[in-house]
């Protein structure tokens, strides 16, 4: 049966007597029945086949390809466990509208912790996990391979941008008084979220066409590799840069510039407010209606900066080192140990709100403790 493996057309009959001859390359097993040729031209051309290969299924696996192994096929179902509810739960909490912040505050938690929910569920559930216990499924065919990453951009794109946009609304607030009643309001938090969701979607839409099968077998394209031309054309090259800049380091570095600067205005404020009242020890009741959503944005901001700080360090590693990315599972590796660290942390990233938004907020903690023992009391009741 002919079959397509990289551009090459070659004359196979494959079958599943494993007691014949047969060509191993990466799960590809069964007995070849190739034309008569010389044996140099053939030892040139399956040498050649192999090294397309390997560099075509390093490069999916580097980009997409979940780290194998015992540990990591029981830490990232831990990890699912605990996001999947924790994010429901928060977003349940939240909407009751209960937990004493305003109707703009609540719309970004509420489509952060909406957009975690969604990162969760395609990088963790469907790409790791669905790969770690799924081999050879559907969800490695090319169209479930690309329409996976494709996912996996928008729900990150969506929940870093968001909390971007999180963090300029309450940097509005505290630190611009004069666009204070304009922009922060419902209305405007509605559309700025509807706003970064669609450019995130928009913005990923060519990664699409970055992507080919990495090896056909019985007509069936299996997995996904970057096309050559995604390495070579200037056009791509330069959207790869922009990609990354976009993701993450601009939302990094705004995340940490614009809450420097409110530290830096809250300080002063308080400074003045002392010098007006005279005395340090009565209580700031303005200081005190600020408090919850400034603690909030500093819990949101600092996991953030602290679980993104590995991530953004190993890739300018890689890019300025140019070592590439690891794919062997050597846990003696510091380097492969870094880079797992990175992924991991990042994730990790998407399955936290709660238990911030609990330490953060009195309400929400009372509102958190009500819904987990629902369930008691409604058996004890």
């Amino acid at each position: 049966m002919p079959s397509t493996i990289f551009g090459f057309e070659q004359r196979a009959e494959v079958t599943d007597d494993s007691s014949k001859s047969n060509c191993y390359s990466r799960g590809f097993v069964g007995r070849v029945r190739m034309d008569p040729m010389s044996s140099r031209r053939l030892i040139i051309l399956w040498f050649v086949l192999e090294l397309r290969f390997k560099l075509h299924f390093t490069s999916w696996e580097r980009m997409h390809g979940p780290a194998k192994g015992l540990f990591f096929a029981i830490f990232y179902p831990i990890l699912a466990a605990i996001g999947v509810p924790a994010n429901l739960v928060t977003i349940v909490i939240l909407s009751r509208g209960r937990c004493g912040l305003s109707r703009c505050i609540t719309y970004y938690l509420i489509a952060i912790a909406l957009t975690d929910f969604l990162v969760i569920i395609t990088t963790i559930i469907l790409n790791r996990i669905g790969r770690i216990y799924f081999q050879n499924s559907v969800l490695s065919t090319t169209p479930a391979c690309t329409l996976s990453n494709l996912l996996v951009y928008f729900a990150r794109d969506m929940s870093v941008w968001l909390t971007v946009a999180f963090t300029i609304d309450r940097f509005v607030a505290i630190c611009c008084q004069s666009l204070k009643t304009r922009y922060c309001t419902d209305k405007t938090s509605l559309l700025v979220i509807g706003i970064v969701c669609a450019l995130s979607c928009v913005r990923n839409v060519p990664f699409y066409f970055t992507y080919q099968p990495l090896y056909t077998l019985h007509g069936v394209p299996w997995f996904c590799a970057f096309k050559s031309s995604y390495y070579t054309l200037p056009a791509w090259q330069a959207y790869d840069w922009l990609d990354c800049i976009l993701t993450p380091f601009l939302p990094f570095f705004l995340i940490l510039l614009l809450n420097a600067l409110t530290v830096k205005h809250i300080l002063a404020a308080s400074r003045a407010r002392r010098r007006l009242r005279g005395t340090e020890s009565h209580r700031d009741p303005e200081m005190a209606n600020r408090k919850r959503s400034i603690i909030l944005l500093f819990a949101i901001a600092l996991s953030f900066l602290l679980l993104w700080f590995t991530f953004i360090a190993h890739f300018l590693y890689v890019r300025i080192t140019g070592e590439g990315y690891r794919t062997s599972l050597d846990f003696k590796d510091p380097r492969y140990i870094f880079q797992e660290a990175a992924n991991m942390l990042q994730l990790v990233s998407s399955c936290n709100n709660v238990f911030i938004y609990a330490v953060a907020q009195t309400k929400f903690r009372e509102d958190l403790k009500k819904v987990l023992l629902c369930p008691f009391t409604t058996l004890t009741g």
